[in-house]
């Protein structure tokens, strides 16, 4: 029988249509989700030029001028950056249509997720130790401010990019931006709260931050994107 192909499908001169093997074998690359799936790694991309940024300018001033703090957020935002990686990787080339890559990079994300936990347990306890949150910078005030401007609207768009992919991968660094942002927050927070004593908030949020890490690692090891 003499086959033809029309739009992606190849039609028998019967009229019986058979599936393109491409298709078969990659159903989800629609035009849609490669333009979504091309979205997310320019995300990544971005999120991935700014946490290198804040990470230098973190590690940079808390050196100078000896700040545990401002050195913590310069680690913090380094294992951030490396769930932005993860997504970047798992967008190119290749690995874009291969579930394989999909399961690599959510249980990377997982392990990522958990790496956070001890820096906002030391945190926590830098914190308790001390009785007090240290005294604000300028740099820290601006630092922290922008990623609380910023990382919102980037942790929900990738959360939606990851249920669109059903990359769990996607969504996991989505959340990972979210906890961020709160960890921002936390910290402009507790220097407004410290003025009336209240320097607890700050390790308090902490604490809830670093059970979320815990079971959002949980999820994305076992490739659940994110519903909430």
């Amino acid at each position: 029988m003499v086959r033809i192909a029309v739009d992606g499908r190849v039609v028998g001169i019967r009229g019986f249509t058979v599936p393109d093997q491409r298709v078969h074998e990659h159903p989800a690359a629609s035009a849609d989700w490669l333009r979504a799936a091309r979205r997310a790694r320019g995300l990544s991309v971005l999120t991935l030029v700014w946490l290198g940024l804040e990470s230098t300018l973190g590690l940079a001033a808390g050196l100078s001028s000896h700040s545990v703090a401002l050195i913590g957020w310069g680690l913090s935002a380094l294992v951030e950056a490396l769930a932005s990686l993860i997504v970047v990787w798992r967008f190119t080339g290749t690995r874009t249509l291969s579930p394989n890559a999909e399961s690599t990079a959510g249980r990377a994300v997982a392990v990522s997720f958990w790496l956070l936990v001890p820096y906002l347990i030391i945190h926590v306890a830098h914190d308790l130790d001390a009785g007090h949150r240290a005294a604000p910078t300028v740099l820290g005030i601006v630092v922290t401010t922008v990623s609380l401007v910023s990382m919102p609207a980037l942790g929900l768009a990738k959360r939606r990019l990851g249920l669109r992919l059903a990359s769990a991968a996607t969504s996991g660094e989505g959340t990972q931006n979210l906890i961020c942002a709160a960890m921002a927050g936390g910290v402009l927070a507790g220097l407004w709260l410290n003025t009336v004593g209240w320097w607890w908030v700050d390790p308090a949020v902490a604490v809830v931050l670093a059970v979320v890490a815990v079971r959002e690692g949980a999820k994305a090891w076992h490739g659940h994107a994110c519903h909430h």
